[in-house]
């Protein structure tokens, strides 16, 4: 670990959430549109979205709930695992897993693009279903894990509902937690896609007609809560509090830092900069620098500041511009975000 850089971020005027945030890995997504548009927030709270739009300022603020929308009448609405929007050069959308399937809306929720099932019937009785791990890949594809291991890989068209499940990715022996695309300009051979599970093995993607496993990262008994892929290097956050950091091309492992005292919930990186943000069960929330040194290529993270949310569990954590200059979080049963920006 290299030595600590400092920034300084300063509080922000909170947003409020139309419901509180429930305790889910990664329970914050934000859309980052060219300015000046409003930024999009959204949070999973049981069986429906909240969902807001902001200027940077906090000026122009709405919000509203985004329900699970299930098909059939008199069915009962599951309860949310994650949302996220997906950002594709043609298209974005906005998907949300649940225990009974996948649904993507059009990115401001408004429309139902197309709702996929889960089959409960192969899954053993006493064994959990739902969907979590959701991400763009590629120029078309959007992938999301399962409970049972398999990873989905969707075939989005430019326009339309036209959605069909391409493929399926089967590396997993455990429910996936999360998934991540490549952010920034990928070395070669290195893979964009990288998904993790609660065992705590990472399978690292290249993503084309056919996708290909590149590496993978054995299970270590300890759950993978959150990834993130960065110029050829895998960010795992792990429930012991790690933070471990990958050679994606190898599976190699290049640092490990004791990050948080407790499991760590959400990382997400700046794509501009190389920051990476990560929030825990211990109140905290830390931003560090990945680089790369030029003289070794050895893979080194520095921590650029701390930020302690008192007596909140944090479940969510994003950067709200790809330079890493502001970020937004949010914790389990606050019934606001709470956003960062450098002083």
């Amino acid at each position: 670990m290299a030595a600590a850089v400092t920034d300084r971020y300063r509080r922000e005027q909170s947003l409020p959430l139309p419901g509180s945030s429930a305790a889910l890995y990664n329970n914050l997504s934000v859309l980052r549109p060219p300015a000046p548009q409003l930024q999009r927030f959204s949070a999973v709270h049981g069986p429906s979205l909240s969902l807001l739009s902001a200027a940077a300022a906090g000026l122009g603020l709405s919000h509203r709930q985004l329900p699970a929308r299930e098909p059939g009448i008199g069915v009962s609405a599951a309860l949310l695992t994650q949302a996220a929007w997906c950002v594709l050069p043609s298209r974005v959308l906005l998907v949300l897993t649940s225990q009974k399937g996948i649904q993507m809306y059009e990115a401001d929720g408004s429309v139902l693009v197309y709702w996929h099932a889960l089959d409960v019937a192969e899954q053993p009785p006493a064994q959990a279903v739902f969907a979590r791990g959701i991400a763009a890949a590629g120029e078309r594809f959007i992938c999301v894990g399962t409970s049972s291991g398999p990873v989905l890989v969707f075939d989005i068209p430019p326009k339309g509902t036209n959605v069909t499940v391409s493929e399926v990715l089967e590396q997993h022996g455990a429910a996936v937690t999360d998934i991540a695309a490549q952010q920034g300009r990928a070395p070669d051979g290195a893979g964009d896609l990288v998904s993790a599970d609660d065992a705590g093995a990472l399978c690292v993607w290249s993503a084309g007609e056919e996708f290909r496993l590149v590496s993978k990262v054995p299970a270590c008994g300890c759950t993978c809560s959150s990834v993130a892929l960065w110029h050829g290097t895998v960010a795992a956050g792990f429930g012991n509090g790690q933070i471990r950091l990958y050679e994606a091309a190898s599976g190699r492992l290049r640092a490990q830092v004791n990050a948080h005292a407790r499991w760590i919930n959400a990382l997400d990186l700046a794509p501009e900069t190389g920051k990476l943000l990560s929030g825990a069960e211990d109140s905290f929330v830390h931003v560090w620098k990945l680089s790369r040194n030029p003289d070794t290529d050895d893979v080194e993270i520095q921590h650029c500041h701390a930020e302690c949310v008192p007596d909140t569990q944090v479940c969510g954590a994003r950067f709200c511009d790809p330079e890493g200059n502001s970020f937004a979080v949010t914790g389990y049963d606050l019934s606001e975000i709470f956003r960062y920006s450098r002083a």
